[in-house]
């Protein structure tokens, strides 16, 4: 799969035109059916701009090797996440994922019986 196809395919997967990613990565629409057509490619900058809208890897979008998804928290939130998960014991941990897990599915109670009843 080329390049272009790559584009093409996030942008499709999105349900978006050529013209509503153009417009957020401050191009013109020719120039971003040039690079879905394998024409002309994004120089750096555009690269990176279209990695941060997809949110996907450079690597994914110029070769397809590596994660499609970069591996680094994109959203503050994540990063605060991680960093809390990454600070907890593992009984917190379980914890945490039973509470999130709950949250997910509607009732908050359930995980904590759970939990609680694993000890």
């Amino acid at each position: 799969m080329s390049m272009g196809d790559r584009l093409r395919q996030l942008r499709l997967e999105r349900h978006l035109s050529q013209e509503e990613v153009a417009r957020q990565v401050g191009i013109t629409r020719s120039a971003y059916s040039h690079y879905e057509i394998n024409n002309r490619h994004p120089v750096y900058e555009t690269l990176i701009k279209l990695a941060h809208y997809f949110n996907v890897s450079l690597d994914y979008i110029i070769g397809g090797a590596g994660a499609k998804r970069p591996e680094h928290p994109s959203e503050p939130q994540e990063h605060k996440i991680l960093e809390l998960f990454k600070s907890m014991d593992q009984e917190q941990r379980q914890q945490s994922i039973g509470l999130l897990l709950g949250i997910v599915e509607g009732d908050r109670k359930k995980p904590v019986r759970s939990v609680a009843k694993s000890k």
